[in-house]
């Protein structure tokens, strides 16, 4: 079973339907294409920079002779996307406001959609918390109007 991370858009009211389910794990595409992984998940930043240094590494490979290490050197920046690039999208969507609901186990994403929607509706069905007398611990006691040092000294009295 695999584990989806479940992000909810901002004002989730609006849109019931926009939830991004993100499976936790390594990512095939995203090693065997790392710049047009970014671009397919609309993280454009991370693609120009992906392929700034896979051409980087690749050039510095040519350069100094390294002939096949020289490929290989940019094979670590796909590795990392593989390794780490759903983390990656799920940090680029919580820039962009969205935020963790949770996280599902499910085998396939049409399971871990249909465990959400049981979850979240069991969780609504929940009554509200009780709002709290004192909102605020700090508004509660007014503010004592001396420094108390040592144990016979009682703030208010002179």
């Amino acid at each position: 079973m695999a584990a989806y991370v479940v992000m909810e858009p901002p004002g989730r009211r609006e849109k019931v339907d926009a939830t991004a389910f993100v499976r936790d794990g390594f990512t095939w595409l995203g090693f065997l294409v790392p710049p047009l992984w970014f671009v397919w998940h609309r993280l454009w930043i991370e693609a120009a920079l992906a392929f700034v240094v896979m051409g980087l590494l690749s050039m510095l490979g040519q350069r100094l002779g390294l002939g096949l290490a020289g490929s290989l050197l940019s094979l670590l920046v796909s590795l990392y996307v593989g390794l780490e690039g759903q983390g990656l999208r799920i940090a680029a969507l919580r820039r962009r406001g969205w935020h963790e609901w949770g996280v599902v186990e499910a085998g396939w994403l049409d399971e871990a959609e249909m465990r959400y929607a049981l979850e979240a509706e069991a969780l609504s069905d929940q009554a509200a918390p009780v709002p709290r007398m004192v909102p605020d611990a700090a508004l509660a006691r007014p503010a004592q109007p001396g420094i108390a040092l040592g144990l016979t000294h009682i703030p208010g009295r002179t």
